[in-house]
């Protein structure tokens, strides 16, 4: 969403050319076929494990979404660096219960 061309056509009032443009973004595509699969998995785990150990496991998404930041340059400053590392303890501790 943050493209120059996605920017651009969100400046201007709602057409079908914006939506289309922003849909047709491969990022956008990529982003959206992406949680599709992440939707699907998350199925497949219910479908496998308690609701209680399984919820935690969301948590792995902050986890995983700064260290992501981190490899792109994001500013990763240090209270964040703590409150993930709470989560992923939270994490280890739920899954050992």
């Amino acid at each position: 969403m943050s493209s120059a061309e996605v920017k651009e056509v969100l400046a201007h009032p709602f057409a079908f050319s914006t939506a289309f443009t922003v849909f047709s973004n491969l990022f956008i595509l990529s982003g959206f076929l992406l949680y599709g699969m992440g939707a699907i998995s998350w199925l497949g785990v219910l479908a496998k494990w308690d609701v209680s150990k399984a919820y935690p496991l969301l948590g792995l998404g902050f986890v995983f979404t700064v260290a992501i930041g981190f490899v792109v340059g994001e500013d990763v400053t240090l209270p964040r660096i703590v409150g993930v590392a709470l989560i992923f303890t939270g994490i280890i501790l739920v899954g050992r219960s």
